[in-house]
């Protein structure tokens, strides 16, 4: 079913692609402008990517790091928010196309900002997924804590020590920060929140493992990420560079040294937390463009953002290759907002500007508790002053008042006490994204109804409802 987009009056019409940073922080910065809005995104979320393991490891819920676009864009009166994924994005045509549970929508514009983000990669053994999720949007987070709890619980029932191990071994993959990080919150779950919980295992005894085939733990900090690595190893992390994933099943990942040596690892939760791959959009754009695309998918752009021979399309984000800007928020925020005061200076008739500055505002990372890593320029900074100041930034960038009270109140029961709040893990979190892939495309549409093409007989009350 095809429903053809609707717009107001004359205006120009925008169309953003992506709910993300880039997509957000370009459609606010567009509030004033005498444009009409179409924020097209496959979510009805925000999503607050950098603390997505604080959901998976029970200390945030995951609607405080995932408003509601439309709550957060509600008087913006030149916004419209549009559920769909997009498919297709023809550029001699001006379209965009995007479908929903079978529901198809053609939005035309005058000018569009591609921020259609990055997903998990696998580099090339997509089958890893179905045993190491990625970390990359809230059924991400939540299919990883109901693993996480619920591999402590199933220990507890366990009467085989080898299974009890296999249960309790933690296995994450990727040195970066959110490995970094993810690995640092359930080494402390283990030895701190759950350490009086159970009464047939010791949670404290969980081994926690942090794989990488880099030589580093951090490779882009340096010098902070060896401070890092040791303060992993005094939690209790242990940490295994050079080491290569070749294969992933049900009871545990093979991997392969520096040696050429394989090994196994038996484990029941493993995390994927190495690689990330852009939007298959970037290939799309290519294709009709003629810009270059790397391995990663991602498309290269003109200095000022735009796709070659077209102006009027901005690419932001994850999405683009230019000077080797890394895949970062910061790069997505600035662009899209780039973007947008091209598109104002375009429409009032002002010179736009002809290349993009990134200002790198540093990067940080959270070990455990009270403990960080953070390179600002000139400035290294670890320990506590470091982890006060990622609270602060981290508080700065979570969208909405209510959101932040929220944040910093779970944070002061996690990191002042020894509780987390959001504990709970079903089935479904779980085994969710796993029935869908078995179940097929065609499942979701299958029950969501609506109007079918076949005679139905004479309602009286004149209702389509009824």
């Amino acid at each position: 079913m095809t429903t053809p987009a609707r717009t107001n009056g004359q205006r120009p019409r925008v169309v953003i692609v992506g709910s993300g940073f880039g997509g957000l922080f370009a459609a606010r910065r567009l509030a004033k402008a005498p444009v009409d809005i179409t924020l097209v995104a496959k979510t009805s979320h925000h999503l607050f990517q950098p603390l997505l393991y604080q959901v998976a490891t029970g200390i945030l819920s995951e609607g405080e790091i995932a408003p509601a676009t439309r709550e957060i864009l509600r008087s913006q009166a030149n916004a419209r928010v549009v559920l769909g994924e997009v498919t297709h994005i023809d550029l001699a045509a001006r379209t965009v196309t995007s479908t929903v549970l079978g529901r198809t929508t053609v939005h035309p514009y005058d000018e569009l900002i591609v921020a259609a983000g990055a997903g998990q990669s696998y580099f090339g053994n997509d089958h890893f997924a179905e045993f190491a999720p990625g970390m990359k949007s809230i059924d991400d987070a939540l299919e990883l804590r109901g693993r996480i709890f619920g591999a402590f619980e199933l220990a507890e029932l366990a009467t085989d020590p080898h299974e009890i191990d296999r249960l309790l071994t933690f296995v994450v993959v990727g040195a970066g920060p959110t490995g970094v990080e993810m690995a640092g919150q359930i080494a402390e779950l283990a030895r701190r929140t759950l350490r009086r919980d159970f009464r047939s295992i010791d949670p404290t005894s969980a081994r926690v493992i942090l794989l990488d085939a880099a030589p580093q733990v951090l490779p882009p900090f340096g010098e902070l990420g060896k401070k890092a690595h040791k303060r992993l190893n005094e939690m209790g992390v242990e940490v295994q560079l050079g080491a290569m994933v070749t294969g992933v099943d049900a009871d545990g990942l093979t991997v392969k040294d520096g040696d050429g040596h394989e090994r196994r690892i038996h484990s029941a939760t493993k995390i994927w937390a190495a690689g990330v791959q852009a939007s298959e959009l970037g290939k799309l754009l290519g294709e009709q463009s003629g810009a270059a695309v790397d391995r990663a998918g991602r498309i290269a752009v003109e200095k000022d953002l735009t796709l070659p021979g077209h102006p009027e399309v901005h690419v932001v984000g994850d999405m683009i290759s230019l000077d080797k800007l890394p895949g970062v928020a910061q790069v997505a925020i600035q662009g899209g907002r780039f973007a947008a005061d091209a598109i104002k200076a375009r429409l009032a008739g002002r010179p736009v500007a002809p290349e993009f500055h990134y200002h790198d505002k540093g990067s940080m990372a959270t070990i455990s508790r009270f403990s960080a890593v953070a390179d600002i320029g000139k400035l290294k900074l670890t320990g506590f002053i470091a982890w006060v100041l990622w609270l602060v930034v981290h508080i700065m960038y979570v969208v909405g008042f209510k959101s932040r009270f929220t944040t910093v109140f779970h944070w002061a029961i996690s990191f002042m006490g020894r509780g987390r709040s959001q504990r709970v893990a079903t089935q479904q979190q779980v085994y969710g994204r796993l029935a869908l892939e078995e179940l097929g495309s065609g499942f979701e549409v299958s029950k969501t109804g609506g109007r079918q093409h076949v005679t139905t007989p004479v309602d009286v009350t004149g209702r389509d409802s009824a």
